[in-house]
């Protein structure tokens, strides 16, 4: 049976943002990483500076929350297994309050200290290049959502949504597919910055002429192609 110290090892080797690190260097990640599981609805508070991770989705889901100065709450961004999220940040920050909240049943996250994490960066040149890489990616698939939002119509940004979500959850895109439901058509509705109704509305013209079957367990699609 493994250890913990080996979960952490392979998990991190096989994660393509130390892939430019050594055996040896990764073992000497494995010192200051740490598994931590949270369950379904847990709130992980990422503005607070005194509480600062860097966060790997070792397995689940999560939606990261911004919180304006009025208390209205926008869904920013969805993240998968595999994926980073956290920031390094001071506490002088005026970005606005933003947490991360589970949305699977079972989620596992490994974590770094922000601080550590910064250290690695800079001891390692090679994964501060990769890390920035990564964020990148992110910032350009929530540049992508905004841009959505002045050029497309209710109804082409909830298509571009699923096919989005369907890309990084499916791996063969062709036919029907299934994927595991874990957003209510108020997070939709959000996501998109369309009304609940009106997405509600879509979805239920999509069932009516079997395009698509809805539950909150899984949403099946006979053809993105035919949305």
């Amino acid at each position: 049976m493994e250890t913990l110290e080996e979960v952490k090892f392979w998990h991190l080797k096989n994660h393509q943002l130390f892939w430019v690190l050594s055996h040896t260097q990764i073992r000497q990640l494995c010192i200051i990483a740490n598994f931590k599981k949270v369950k379904k609805g847990e709130i992980l508070d990422l503005s607070d500076p005194d509480q600062s991770f860097i966060y790997l989705l070792k397995k689940g889901n999560l939606k990261i929350v911004q919180v304006d100065e009025n208390g209205n709450e926008l869904i920013v961004d969805l993240i998968y297994q595999g994926e980073i999220f956290g920031e390094l940040k001071n506490s002088s920050s005026s970005n606005p309050s933003e947490y991360a909240q589970v949305l699977s049943e079972k989620v596992v996250l490994c974590r770094f200290k922000a601080a550590d994490f910064e250290k690695l960066l800079e001891q390692y040149p090679s994964l501060a290049i990769s890390y920035s890489k990564i964020v990148g990616f992110r910032l350009k698939r929530v540049k992508n959502k905004y841009s959505n939002l002045f050029f497309l119509n209710t109804k082409e940004r909830l298509i571009a949504f699923l096919k989005e979500w369907a890309k990084r959850e499916v791996q063969d895109l062709n036919g029907s597919i299934t994927l595991s439901n874990y957003l209510t058509h108020k997070d939709i509705s959000q996501i998109i910055c369309a009304s609940r109704q009106t997405t509600t509305q879509l979805f239920n013209d999509w069932e009516k002429t079997g395009k698509i079957r809805y539950s909150r367990k899984e949403i099946f699609i006979k053809s993105l192609e035919e949305l």
